[in-house]
């Protein structure tokens, strides 16, 4: 029945993917990024907080980036008030990934406030990439197991070895996480326009890391959007603007 009501921008099922080919790269991404909570546990208990906190905030919380912001904020000396609000900002854009997620998966009403704690980069990225309703619900729900339980188990064994495996920095973990997600966002950038807001957001985001909190230089690169579009929107010259704007970006 869901399928007879499915958004336009749901393709067809005859163009479905093999669920063992979607479960694949859902466990790839899942693997690689779970791995990185290592990194999560040693940055926890080197900023001073307790085992048992490191990991409520993997199981509760559970979205990297906002956990990493966390803990950085705190062990920089940062204020708990001021480390939390940076955190919340930059977990805010869970929310907007939910909001095209809801109608990608259609999940029935009783499992959604479950679904909704999956709802972050990787598992957006995964679902978004598939061709059909039934293929984005399979990499869903496959690549959010796969990094719930491997995020939260390798974050207890980075908090408990954190003294043995020394700086994180000097491993590297923390770039595992994004490191996936933009080789997963690249393939999707197919339009001169995507490209250009992509670019224009990393600019936003590195330019301002330094002089504006944690977790706020990527809610200001969102701004890159509205601005690649109004630029777009100017340079289209009345009558003719729209179909040249479709031409150049398809090419």
């Amino acid at each position: 029945m869901a399928e007879q009501t499915a958004s336009p921008v749901i393709r067809g099922d005859a163009q479905d993917k093999p669920d063992a080919a979607v479960v694949r790269d859902a466990l790839g991404v899942g693997v690689a990024v779970g791995l990185s909570g290592f990194a999560f546990g040693v940055t926890s208990a080197g900023s001073g907080l307790s085992l048992l906190q490191t990991c409520v905030l993997s199981l509760l919380v559970f979205t990297g980036a906002s956990q990493f912001a966390l803990v950085g904020a705190l062990a920089a000396g940062g204020n708990p008030f001021t480390a939390a609000a940076g955190a919340f900002f930059l977990g805010t854009r869970n929310a907007f990934y939910g909001l095209r997620l809801s109608q990608l998966l259609a999940l029935p009403k009783a499992v959604r406030p479950l679904a909704a704690h999956w709802v972050i980069d990787e598992t957006t990225a995964v679902a978004l990439a598939q061709p059909s309703r039934r293929a984005a619900r399979i990499g869903f729900t496959a690549t959010g197991l796969t990094l719930y339980v491997l995020w939260n188990v390798t974050t207890l064994l980075g908090a408990l070895g954190a003294e043995a495996i020394g700086d994180t920095a000097a491993w590297g973990l923390d770039a595992a996480g994004p490191a996936v997600f933009l080789a997963l966002l690249a393939p999707m950038l197919k339009s001169a326009t995507e490209r250009a807001t992509a670019g224009l957001a990393v600019l936003l985001g590195l330019g301002l890391l330094p002089v504006l909190p944690a977790g706020v230089p990527v809610l200001a690169a969102a701004l890159a959007a509205p601005v690649v579009l109004w630029a777009r929107g100017r340079r289209a010259t009345p009558g003719t603007g729209s179909t040249t704007g479709r031409e150049k970006d398809s090419r």
